[in-house]
């Protein structure tokens, strides 16, 4: 059935035009903003519109590059789409590799 939606404000819509662009392009997004802003909820929500499937990782400092890798190959699959909560968790050493990852 139907489910709802997210409430479009001027913000949301520029946030959709902007994940739409990088999307267009064979690029990825990364909102950005103070906590409680409704980041996540727009990615999700963009991701219904599109009926993709998005995945909400709460990240944490006990994450390493293998765990990410194996990650990654599952998100690859099926073609989902993907929210990072709390990226900042992330030790820098961790980092570096999923950027590489990715």
């Amino acid at each position: 059935g139907n489910s709802f939606r997210l409430v479009i404000t001027p913000l949301t819509d520029k946030c959709y035009l902007t994940l739409m662009g990088a999307l267009e392009q064979i690029l990825g997004g990364a909102p950005a903003g103070p906590a409680g802003t409704g980041k996540t909820e727009t990615t999700k929500d963009l991701a219904k519109a599109l009926a993709k499937q998005c995945v909400v990782f709460n990240c944490s400092d006990g994450m390493d590059y293998k765990m990410t890798g194996k990650f990654f190959k599952g998100l690859a699959s099926c073609g989902a789409w993907c929210c990072f909560d709390e990226f900042n968790r992330i030790h820098i050493e961790v980092l570096s590799v999923i950027a590489q990852q990715i």
